[in-house]
């Protein structure tokens, strides 16, 4: 009951058939409140709090982190959605 409590979401976004307009959303979120932000439309974390911007400052500046994030549109959010429009979306 008075513990803290730490979580992380991730979120594909998607409106077109094709897919062109995807977006990866990574949150983190501490006691309920976002701090942090990957965003693949900005391209780079995004803090919310002073925690929160002093690491994406410190993460931002990580060329094997960000690009291990981007690549996340692609590996995660693409290539799920292929499969789930495959399997739900193009049935007749």
């Amino acid at each position: 009951a008075n513990g803290y409590y730490f979580s992380r979401w991730n979120k594909c976004i998607h409106s077109s058939r094709d897919l062109s307009d995807m977006v990866y959303i990574d949150n983190y979120i501490f006691n309920k409140d976002v701090f942090i932000q990957y965003n693949s439309t900005v391209g780079q974390f995004v803090g919310y709090t002073e925690l929160g911007v002093h690491n994406a400052e410190l993460w931002n500046k990580d060329p094997n982190r960000i690009q291990q994030m981007t690549a996340q549109l692609e590996a995660y959010c693409k290539h799920n959605a292929e499969i789930y429009q495959t399997a739900i979306a193009d049935k007749t």
